[in-house]
């Protein structure tokens, strides 16, 4: 494991010096920052920036580098929703967290008591442990135990909905959401922001690039940022590197490395417990862990070395390599599954984990087009490899009496049980996987896409305590074929169909590996794009079947077994992009009905979820920039817990953002989160382990450009 090299309890201000000690000349560099703006009469605002926040002024994009072929996404017979830097901005957000309620068709999943992300797309969430399907830069990325992602050094978010196994093997048929990191520039531009908040909010981050070379560039982004919580006892400091250098070889060579490194400590907290199955009774601030058990610390390397190679105009090939180091270690104290017949007392669970994994991924692609009977093809081939290691330490000490809380008048402080050696595994996978995709122009209405996976995977999983090795050899072959016809040049109507398959990571109550998911999904959609191609829209009907789905063993608690199958099917737009000179939206709006077959529905996911970001730009007279907008959240009632009734209600939220260009270099930024103070329980997994989303908080942000 790895010592960042960050302190453990960084301040705003030491980050303000030490940038201000770092660019003593940064007066000299305003010319590489953004031009100031036109007057009031100019036909177009926006224009276009390269770090801090952006201007540019795009919601909708044409692009996705998840989709690895150069198709122009109306074009692209999927549905695919990216989230720009321009709406991860307009957002205030700073962690992935904060965009998912603006995607069509995302629910919030068990969050690990705040130590991870997770959320479900169609429904359909990933493994309940190591959280849902994610790339880096076309890299698995959520293999291991990962912090909540930090968004300095992400330039924009795919989220790639529908299967897409045919390329990346190991995911969900729901979808896969791609983050792509920023990028270095050649021409030198820096940036410094800070924030301050409620609950306790400091936050700073650097976003610097530039030539160090006339071949070699690079850049940087730092965040560190500590805040206290709505939560009672609740606190979170977090420390974030992300270098990253382009390497020019040659005329058609280029070297790309990408770094990150991130330190999350915060205390597992499960949230609240609803009484007799009706939330309210305590309120959204109570803590009912145990203070004294301090943070459990998440620490996260990654780093990404690709080498690209440019073969004539029409074939280019693509080497990479990916390895990742996650760790998660700390004490927590864990609320029972019921409360007892009092309706007050809570008993609760010590635990101590210590959790680690390594993963080494390599890629290897020749991509190109070529003319074969008449038609226009675009033809990827590509080989994978990887090794994964988990290591799972896990003690416990059960429920007791002797630890229990009235959730009604909370004291803490009582002697702590030791908890005992409960779980001590390795598991570890080798996979190795040839896939193929083509694109085939039909003809100039017409879109063909085909492609197929084959996967062979051995998977091991050692019980440290009793010596026992598990072991299975699943392989997977996940087809995928899509049609697209566009009868203007604006309108795209579609149809795909795929096969996913994942391995379940961890073991059942006796020891013994999980059988692998596997799954279908059908889609038909449609997809508009103005005339200037900047606002653009999609609708989809989606049917998802997947089988071998984890869920809780009822016959031992704490453990899950491989035996549900769950179905998803509904109706989900998307809108985003600019409304003429001024505006710029962001909608979605999404009916879905996920069950398990022939049981309840599936956990946390909502029959309906929207969402609107509107947001209004203009200047002053004298040329100083500035915008003010919101947006609206509708998250309809979920269930709160596999095999029972209780539910988690309905709640619609508000939020306000606006900023003020003081200068053409410095602006002044603001943004509320919760403008109405609504309380509200974002997820659960039970009924004593209700997350309550966050009070209102307003933040105040300033942004300096050199």
């Amino acid at each position: 494991m790895y010592s960042c090299p960050v302190p453990d309890r960084p301040r705003a201000a030491v980050l303000a010096l030490a940038i201000a000690a770092l660019y003593p000349q940064a007066a000299q560099a305003q010319a590489q920052a953004e031009p100031a703006p036109a007057p009031a009469e100019a036909a177009e605002l926006p224009s276009i920036t390269v770090v801090g926040r952006s201007a540019s002024g795009a919601y909708h994009a044409d692009e996705a580098q998840g989709a690895k072929t150069e198709l122009p996404l109306r074009e692209l017979p999927q549905s695919v929703r990216v989230i720009t830097r321009q709406a991860i901005d307009d957002l205030g957000a700073t962690r992935l967290d904060d965009v998912l309620d603006y995607v069509g068709g995302v629910s919030r999943q068990n969050s690990f008591g705040g130590l991870w992300d997770n959320f479900a797309i169609r429904g359909l969430q990933g493994d309940p442990n190591t959280g849902m399907a994610t790339l880096l830069n076309g890299f698995a990325a959520n293999r291991g135990f990962n912090a909540p992602r930090d968004l300095a050094g992400v330039d924009r978010i795919e989220f790639l909905k529908g299967p897409a196994a045919a390329l990346y093997g190991s995911s969900e048929p729901g979808g896969t959401l791609n983050i792509v990191s920023k990028r270095p520039l050649w021409k030198a531009a820096h940036s410094v922001e800070g924030y301050l908040g409620s609950h306790g909010l400091r936050r700073g981050a650097l976003d610097s690039t530039g030539p160090l070379s006339e071949n070699l560039a690079y850049r940087l982004n730092v965040a560190v940022e500590e805040r206290d919580s709505f939560r009672d006892h609740v606190h979170a400091e977090r420390q974030v590197l992300a270098p990253a250098l382009t390497w020019r070889l040659g005329a058609d060579t280029r070297l790309d490395y990408r770094g990150e490194f991130l330190r999350h400590a915060t205390p597992l907290d499960r949230g609240v417990v609803a009484v007799n199955g009706r939330l309210g009774a305590i309120p959204r601030s109570r803590f009912l862990g145990e203070p004294a058990d301090g943070d459990v610390v998440v620490r996260n390397q990654s780093h990404q070395l690709v080498l690209s190679q440019g073969w004539g105009e029409a074939w280019s090939s693509r080497v990479g390599l990916s390895w990742r180091e996650t760790a998660l270690r700390g004490f927590s104290t864990e609320p029972d599954l019921a409360l007892q017949p009092d309706g007050r007392t809570l008993w609760r669970q010590r635990r101590y984990r210590d959790y680690g994994s390594e993963d080494i991924a390599l890629q290897a692609e020749l991509q190109g087009k070529f003319s074969m009977g008449g038609f226009q093809q675009e033809l990827l081939v590509g080989v994978e490899g990887y090794r994964y290691r988990m290591d799972t330490l896990m003690l416990r000490a059960g429920p007791s009496a002797s630890y229990a809380i009235d959730i009604l008048a909370p004291a803490y402080g009582q002697p702590q049980p030791v908890p005992l050696p409960r779980t001590d595994t390795r598991e570890v996978q080798h996979n190795a996987a040839l896939y193929v995709q083509d694109v085939v122009h039909l003809a100039p209405q017409w879109r063909l896409l085909a492609g197929l996976r084959v996967d062979d995977l051995r998977q091991s999983l050692t019980n440290n305590r009793s010596g026992a090795v598990t072991r299975q050899t699943p392989s997977a072959t996940t087809p995928r074929v899509g049609l697209s016809w566009l009868p203007s040049a604006q309108w795209t109507l579609y149809a795909n169909a795929g096969r996913s398959f994942r391995p379940n990571a961890g073991s059942d109550a006796t020891g013994a590996a999980f059988e692998p998911e596997r799954g279908r999904a059908l889609e038909l959609g449609a997809k508009w794009e103005s005339a200037d191609q900047r606002l653009g829209a999609t609708v989809a009907l989606f049917d998802i079947r997947k089988r071998n789905v984890l869920v809780t063993d009822p016959l031992n608690a704490g453990f899950s077994v491989a035996a549900g199958e769950v179905r998803s099917r509904g109706l989900e737009g998307d809108l985003a992009g600019q409304l003429g000179t001024h505006w710029r939206v962001n909608a979605s709006l999404v009916l879905n009905d996920a069950q398990v077959v022939g049981g309840s529905r599936l956990l946390n996911v909502p029959r309906v979820n929207g969402s609107v970001l509107a947001v209004y730009e203009d200047q002053t007279g004298s040329g100083q920039r500035w915008g003010l907008g919101g947006g609206v959240t509708h998250v309809g009632d979920r269930l709160g817990e596999s095999g029972s009734s209780f539910e988690l209600p309905a709640y619609t939220t508000a939020k306000l953002v606006g900023y003020w260009r003081l200068t053409p270099t410095v602006r002044l930024s603001l943004d509320v989160d919760n403008l109405f103070d609504r309380t509200y329980y974002a997820s659960s997994f039970y009924e004593t382990w209700v997350t309550p989303g966050t009070a209102r908080s307003v933040t105040v942000g300033l942004q300096a450009k050199f």
